[in-house]
């Protein structure tokens, strides 16, 4: 019993670090958006572009598939080596092609590999269901701790190294991914799977086929696109957006740091939540919240004061949609093949 607890600790603990950096790193990739497209002489557009590859990259569900198949080790692993690497490469380049290959490939597959949906279904395995919520809750807020302490970190590197050698920087740190993987469940065995009420043991084509069939599925997974058009447009333009607005770049970063600083209240909360009232409401509410929030940014005056309290208030609602979306699935599916479901 002790072991399996210390084990657990184990696996929950290299999970948030992971998660940390992982997410940390990819939320600041919008403090690059105007050093690289002067750097470079491209449009912002073309920095735009490679950021939309990788988070079509990013949200394939081929790295859920896998990790399914071969475990959260293998995958977290390797994708920390391709993090590392295409963070090098994005530290060398020097044309668009190279711009797209690195940000947006090598990049986009090594956030599918390090992020939410593997990770969290290696959690899902240590975790007690009744608790499961609550502890993607606290992965998800490691994650925004790590935006928490990227951003300002990577804003100040670039101001002391320039943009390039701050990204080689961050291929180094991101080598430790590739470490702390080592520690993540294998493949996994003996765990069963629910669809809806049912209780016999399922393979992954009927779990994908009642899943394809599944109303509440559909409505998550259009959702999860709003959601991601919100978290990969802000985290991108935002910084930019306030430089335009004559606001110094170094405060730019701290408005989108305080974006991590909160939803680690925000993702704790409503794992904790999501654990005790209805998920459905619970999302609702916070898609709901995000719309006034944006809505009443747009209209005030950008300032400092507004752009911190941009960045607190829809940093609460930022990635809490993550410990419900996948409590929701886990309760639907059951934790056998969450990675998968998840990660589509």
């Amino acid at each position: 019993m002790m072991v399996s607890m210390q084990r657990s600790l184990t696996v929950l603990g290299a999970s948030a670090v992971i998660v940390l950096v992982s997410m940390g790193i990819r939320q600041s990739f919008g403090l690059l958006l105007s050093p690289v497209a002067v750097d470079l002489g491209t449009g912002r557009e073309t920095y735009s572009l490679a950021i939309a590859i990788q988070n079509l990259v990013f949200g394939l569900p081929i790295a859920g598939l896998i990790s399914d198949q071969i475990g959260a080790r293998r995958v977290a692993f390797l994708g920390g080596l391709i993090y590392a690497a295409g963070l090098y490469l994005l530290g060398v380049a020097e044309s668009s092609g190279m711009l797209f290959a690195s940000l947006g490939l090598l990049l986009g597959v090594a956030l599918s590999c390090t992020s939410y949906v593997v990770i969290l279904g290696a959690v899902a395995q240590v975790a007690p269901p009744n608790r499961r919520t609550s502890v993607f809750g606290l992965i998800t807020a490691a994650g925004s701790f790590g935006m928490f302490l990227v951003v300002p970190f990577v804003q100040a590197l670039i101001i002391r190294q320039g943009w390039r050698d701050a990204v080689t920087t961050l291929a180094v740190v991101a080598i430790g991914i590739a470490l702390l993987a080592l520690l993540l469940p294998g493949r996994r065995h003996d765990m069963r799977t629910t669809a809806g009420a049912a209780s016999d043991e399922n393979a992954m084509a009927d779990v994908l086929r009642s899943a394809r069939s599944n109303r509440n599925y559909w409505l998550l997974n259009i959702g999860f696109f709003v959601c991601g058009f919100h978290v990969a447009f802000i985290a991108t333009h935002f910084p930019a957006y306030l430089a335009d607005n004559g606001l110094p770049t170094m405060e730019a970063a701290t408005a989108l740091s305080m974006i991590g600083l909160f939803n680690i209240f925000g993702s704790t909360t409503f794992g904790y939540l999501g654990d005790r009232y209805r998920k459905k409401y619970l999302l609702a509410g916070l898609y709901f919240g995000r719309a006034i929030v944006i809505t009443l940014f747009l209209l005030v005056p950008v300032t400092r004061v507004s752009s911190l309290l941009f960045g607190a208030a829809i940093g609460y609602l930022w990635l809490a949609t993550v410990p419900l979306t996948s409590g929701m699935v886990a309760q639907i599916f059951g934790a056998r093949y969450l990675a998968t479901l998840y990660g589509i």
